[in-house]
């Protein structure tokens, strides 16, 4: 009887696991033009690896068509329970009433290349041209206008045209009218490959900053803590296996697959980031205080914060990820423990 008991135990106990295991339901907003850019190769590589699912997660992406805030108010409608979102506009938004909060970082120091017509030869001959700019309370825009800064031109002396997304500014400068955008990864290679020129880059004119995030909602954070712990590793797995050398080539592949990019553009955008290592990405998803103050102190010399603003910590919540990697702390130890070959 005691070893029918203990039988049954042991199958309830392994019952309720599996049931614990079961996939949560997770829905992640991102726009389309970021869908079709750089800035989605973390998400995409879970998706597609399959880290989403190994971590009993089902994921599913809510597009969004409009510009990049609108990710925030499809959290705020119960349209998607995380979002990726710019750092600068999930402060701003904060600052205005928002219960968003950044639960893990997904890029950091973005490389935007400010690309311009073949006869411009410098950032200065620009001056009162039509620039293709992103929304003017980015933090893409912004370090852009600090690249105009270290050339001696101010925002007043430049044409202004907002320009959102990286494949519409890259449109604007090849068929449209703007004598010059910044563009991100892999637009920026084929604008040159094209015979556009390279003025620049943002990276050589602002600090190190937390460029996006993944942000949810206060309360949605605090009744699914579970969803975003796998969440977390998942998106760890991923940045492990883009920085893995040995995944070089898959990365090249799906590349091509996902924005037609040639092998020479794939393989020289995974150069920019990681040969030297520029801290593009978060290492396992974490969220930088001092690159969010950085953003911070963005938008006060924009001036779109004004006054007193509290800290980074008040904007973000790592204690989804610190859980995450306590728990594959654990796993480890655990694994650690048992004798080799038994």
């Amino acid at each position: 009887m005691r070893s029918a008991c203990a039988f049954l135990a042991a199958f309830a106990l392994c019952g309720s696991a599996a049931f614990a295991d079961e996939p949560l339901p997770l829905r992640y907003a991102q726009t389309a033009s970021t869908w079709k850019s750089i800035f989605s190769l973390p998400m995409r590589v879970a998706d597609k690896q399959g880290f989403f699912s190994g971590r009993d997660l089902k994921f599913s992406m809510v597009p969004i068509e409009d510009g990049a805030e609108a990710s925030l108010t499809a959290l705020q409608d119960g349209k998607a329970d995380v979002a990726h979102v710019a750092t600068s506009f999930l402060i701003t938004a904060a600052m205005r009433g928002a219960d968003t909060l950044a639960v893990t970082a997904e890029f950091n120091n973005p490389i935007y290349s400010l690309v311009a017509k073949p006869w411009y030869k410098s950032v200065a001959e620009l001056k009162g041209r039509r620039i293709g700019m992103a929304d003017m309370t980015g933090s893409v825009a912004l370090a852009t206008l600090a690249l105009f800064k270290k050339h001696g031109l101010s925002k007043e002396d430049l044409n202004i045209k907002v320009v959102e997304g990286t494949s519409q500014r890259f449109q604007c400068l090849t068929i449209d009218d703007c004598e010059a955008v910044p563009l991100g990864q892999p637009q920026d290679f084929y604008a040159i490959r094209q015979g556009f020129r390279l003025l620049g880059a943002t990276n050589e004119a602002v600090p190190e900053f937390v460029y996006t995030v993944t942000a949810a909602r206060r309360p949605w954070a605090a009744q699914n803590k579970e969803t975003l712990v796998r969440y977390a590793l998942a998106m760890r797995d991923s940045f492990k296996f883009i920085r893995d050398p040995g995944n070089r080539d898959k990365l090249i592949a799906l590349a091509k697959e996902w924005w037609g990019s040639s092998e020479e553009s794939a393989g020289a955008t995974l150069d920019l980031f990681f040969n030297p290592e520029r801290n593009v990405l978060p290492m396992e998803g974490e969220i930088n205080l001092k690159g969010v103050e950085q953003v911070i102190q963005f938008l006060r010399e924009g001036g779109i914060l004004k006054g007193a603003v509290p800290s980074a910590e008040s904007f973000v919540d790592p204690q989804y990820l610190k859980a995450a990697l306590a728990r594959e702390a654990a796993a480890a130890a655990r694994a650690s423990s048992f004798p080799a070959g038994r």
